[in-house]
């Protein structure tokens, strides 16, 4: 006991003003041998630099290529290395050296290790770091940054979609336009009013329409009883954009194609990246409520195990949501597992919802995600 509160096993019993669950882990006597055996190899700067090392167990001590040390918890990563020298440094890290050779991001640092972060200009956090970093300051510097460029890409679609609305009614979407429309709807400025529009918080029609309310009617929607869509005027002609095959319950936007009129796209499709300095082309939609076709056709893309049995449970599950599979075919053939994509007829986004609920809760299949085809753009 003695020993544990005044000796050198104290070390070991606590730590920060916290007693250890197990003071005795350690043996002392043990630990002093190794230390004795070890001075006698070591130089005397080798010696104490081990010596705190080994003090703090719950901490690993790394070094950067000009010597210095860097302290970080026990199973932290190069990540969390490169965060603690500076978010600059973590935000472009996109790869580490640890003892001069190249190692994963998530490899596990060691006492005594020197590790390198190698950075690039355009690298951006990736939201699958999260769960390779242990340490809370890396955590949100990541999370912030990717806050950040969310908003900045929600910046940039509003400001696409605002430059179409008002075309549309022959105005000009400047910034003191959208500095007023922003005061009007009491919001912090600008930049947050676009953030909004992007992220489809907000309508781009209600802000000019906010703006210019004599220009309320050549803002409304000219909408037959058949026409699902609402946003187009009344010469225009649509269809479903086939490369992500939206469905109603989300959120939509319309290009224009000259001889095709207005190809509807989810609002996070691959393809709509070509269009982004296209503005005129870009048209503010949504669907109408109550005005769809029975059901629109969506392909699944799915990871299955290959054993007896599987696909005919994937398709009696989906039957039992209500929904008809219009297609099947199979893209990747494994010994231990099928991929394939199998098209299904909904009503909505929420049906959508159901059914791949229903599947993913199935233990056989391993992967599944709406299938997007940029092959098949307009």
């Amino acid at each position: 006991h003695e020993v544990a509160e005044a000796g050198v096993a104290a070390h070991w019993s606590y730590r920060e003003g916290v007693r250890a669950k197990n003071p005795f882990a350690v043996d002392p006597a043990k630990w002093i041998a190794s230390l004795t055996e070890r001075l006698d190899e070591a130089d005397h700067d080798e010696f104490l630099e081990n010596v705190k090392l080994e003090m703090y167990s719950d901490q690993v001590f790394c070094f950067t290529p000009k010597g210095d040390v860097i302290q970080l918890p026990r199973g932290a990563t190069p990540l969390d290395y490169a965060y603690a020298i500076h978010t600059r440094i973590g935000n472009s890290c996109v790869s580490a050296k640890i003892d001069g050779i190249r190692v994963p991001l998530w490899t596990r640092l060691k006492n005594g290790q020197s590790v390198e972060i190698i950075t690039a200009e355009g690298q951006r956090p990736q939201a699958s770091w999260i769960d390779i970093v242990t340490t809370g300051r890396a955590k949100a510097a990541i999370r912030r940054s990717l806050r950040e460029e969310d908003k900045g890409r929600f910046v940039r679609l509003g400001q696409e979609l605002a430059r179409a609305a008002f075309d549309h009614v022959g105005k000009k979407a400047s910034d003191k336009a959208l500095r007023t429309a922003a005061k009007m709807l009491g919001l912090a400025d600008e930049s947050d009013l676009l953030a909004r529009l992007g992220s489809a918080e907000l309508p781009a029609r209600r802000v000019v329409e906010i703006l210019y309310p004599e220009l309320a009617q050549a803002v409304a929607e000219e909408v037959d009883a058949k026409r699902p869509v609402m946003g187009l005027t009344a010469d225009q002609s649509f269809r479903r954009a086939q490369c992500c095959q939206p469905v109603p319950g989300e959120r939509i936007v319309g290009i224009t194609y000259r001889g095709q009129g207005v190809i509807v796209h989810a609002i996070d499709c691959p393809a709509l990246q070509e269009f982004e300095e296209q503005t005129t082309r870009w048209v503010d939609l949504r669907w109408h409520s109550g005005r769809h076709a029975p059901v629109y056709t969506v392909g699944l893309d799915i990871t299955i195990s290959n054993d007896a049995g599987v696909l005919g449970r994937i398709c009696t599950l989906i039957g039992e949501q209500k929904a008809n599979i219009s297609d099947l075919r199979f893209t990747d053939r494994k010994p231990d597992f099928y991929r394939l994509i199998i098209d299904v007829d909904l009503r909505d986004v929420e049906h959508l919802h159901m059914v791949m609920t229903a599947l993913e809760a199935e233990t056989d299949v391993a992967q599944i995600a709406r299938h997007r085809d940029l092959a098949r753009r307009p």
